[in-house]
């Protein structure tokens, strides 16, 4: 029997459903005169399009000598190839308990809002006709798409995002080498989460990734609360990834808590600059394609 695209409409409600076509009507007016933002992969592979040459380095692969090349020189180059598809992208979307949050003001919860900006993204990238992926993780990873550039892969990935639940904790680091480790070929890995963890262990993982020559894009999403901290009278904290419940005034705790987030946030910041990966702080009160059309802009002159 032939194949068809799967039929997700009875999975999802109808504020969904047009939360996620708005959405994608968004994505369509972004992409026009930004994608090449996404698309300028620095990666070449061993395919069958010659591209150039380049110096050997130890632990390269022998076979890709151009021994032509050494007659004439008496130096090791090797012969590079384009890529077949020319660019793979990853998204890891964080689906733990934390990433529920949505504070009374906000129109979306952290995970909505990474739900929406990696359905953007995964629509940029095949509008492109390359390859996107998806993983959802928490404290393991939960479900993994492997990269298609197939029509059908937009809804593939909305339906799993869609059903997922988020009641775990995170867990960055050791996710983060697991998956670099199992995401083989090279390609742009793109992270959307609050990254509430211990940081050093999430650099780490962070780290790993670029070892195996992946770019990295981190999008680190707060709620407009976690930052703003607006509470005002007597209030009951209810603490997600079973980190328990205390009441206390909030206005005496505003500037340490404040100073808080501003040092987590500048460590994070600060460990993926020095790693050369882009580091993007969002809130969810920001539009979506305000978001996206900054990000690619500034990234379209950077890779220039």
């Amino acid at each position: 029997m032939p194949r068809t695209a799967p039929n997700i409409s009875p999975l999802l409600d109808s504020q969904t459903l047009a939360r996620l076509e708005g959405l994608e009507l968004r994505a369509r007016r972004i992409v026009e005169g930004y994608v090449a933002g996404l698309h300028r992969s620095p990666y070449q592979g061993f395919s069958n399009e010659f591209a150039e040459h380049r110096e050997y380095a130890p632990g390269d692969d022998l076979r890709y000598v151009d021994w032509k090349v050494f007659g004439k020189s008496d130096r090791f180059y090797l012969k590079q190839f384009e890529e077949e598809t020319n660019l793979i992208c990853y998204l890891l979307l964080d689906v733990s308990e934390s990433m529920q949050y949505q504070s009374p003001g906000a129109s979306l919860s952290k995970l909505a809002y990474g739900q929406c900006a990696a359905a953007a993204l995964a629509y940029l990238v095949l509008h492109q006709r390359d390859a996107v992926g998806l993983v959802t993780f928490d404290d393991d990873v939960r479900q993994l798409i492997r990269p298609s550039s197939s029509p059908t892969q937009l809804k593939q990935l909305l339906q799993v995002m869609e059903q997922t639940s988020a009641t775990r904790k995170t867990r960055t680091g050791p996710i983060f080498h697991d998956l670099a480790e199992r995401l083989a070929r090279r390609g742009i890995v793109v992270i959307i989460s609050d990254l509430f963890d211990d940081v050093d262990a999430l650099l780490a993982g962070l780290k790993h990734f670029r070892h195996r020559r992946h770019d990295v894009v981190v999008f680190h999403v707060f709620d407009p609360a976690e930052i703003d901290f607006p509470f005002q009278n007597v209030t009951m904290f209810k603490g997600l990834e079973a980190l328990g419940e205390v009441v206390t005034e909030p206005r005496s705790l505003r500037a340490a808590y404040q100073s808080e987030i501003r040092s987590f946030v500048k460590k994070v910041r600060t460990g993926c600059r020095a790693q050369q990966i882009d580091y993007l702080t969002i809130r969810t009160d920001q539009p979506l394609d305000t978001v996206l059309t900054t990000f690619l802009s500034a990234r379209k002159k950077r890779v220039k």
